[in-house]
């Protein structure tokens, strides 16, 4: 065979080969152990039998300007009903989106996720960051958590396959953008607006039978 067709074959196993090695780098960042469960964020008693669930990313700028309307939406139903935040970071639009989740799932293991949540949301100076992590430390800080902990929480497997189930979790449900709301299971689109919340919303809790008398208004 000639000396061309040798070098053809060479190119192509190298090619084939450095294929290889991006794809095992990228499994190992976002792959699961697969025996981590979704998470369950939850406010709210859900006294209405209706439950919100919200899939966001901390960086997305449209989760950015949901949150003040959800923050709204949320406390004016109460215990009526059940809002839920499960992590959906955007990783190939956000760099810094997976690293905002391993923060705020770090500080759930001590009982301050929704703190980190809403300070993720509120203090953008992580966002485009080239040391995000030295952002969360500082957070983390005023939150008044163990920052010893919190770094460790934030480097381990556990928050990284923890932000990876509820990754997995979403899509499952066909999710390919943030934020994306359910309501009691069902996908609705909902504009950025306390009005257009408390319709959905109460056109659920109406559809209640407990509660069909008692809509939120």
């Amino acid at each position: 065979m000639s000396k061309q067709f040798w070098a053809v074959i060479a190119v192509l196993i190298i090619a084939f080969a450095g294929v290889a090695v991006v794809s095992n780098k990228k499994d190992a960042t976002t792959s699961s152990s697969g025996s981590a469960q979704p998470t369950s964020h939850v406010e709210g008693a859900g006294n209405k039998k209706v439950t919100l669930v919200e899939y966001g990313d901390f960086e997305c700028p449209y989760c950015y300007q949901y949150h003040p309307t959800v923050k709204q939406v949320v406390a004016s139903y109460g215990d009526d009903i059940t809002f839920q935040f499960r992590n959906y970071p955007l990783t190939s639009l956000h760099q810094n989106a997976f690293a905002a989740a391993r923060a705020a799932e770090a500080a759930s293991l001590q009982g301050k996720f929704w703190d980190m949540h809403d300070l993720l949301y509120e203090d953008r100076s992580w966002v485009g960051n080239t040391s995000p992590a030295a952002v969360f430390d500082q957070f983390a800080t005023e939150l008044k958590l163990n920052v010893t902990k919190f770094k460790q929480d934030y480097s381990s497997d556990k928050v990284n396959d923890t932000v990876n189930a509820d990754l997995a979790a979403g899509q499952k449900l066909d999710i390919n953008g943030t934020p994306t709301f359910f309501i009691n299971g069902k996908k609705v689109e909902i504009a950025n607006s306390v009005d257009s919340f408390k319709k959905v919303i109460d056109a659920e809790i109406a559809k209640q039978p407990a509660a069909a008398s008692t809509t939120n208004n």
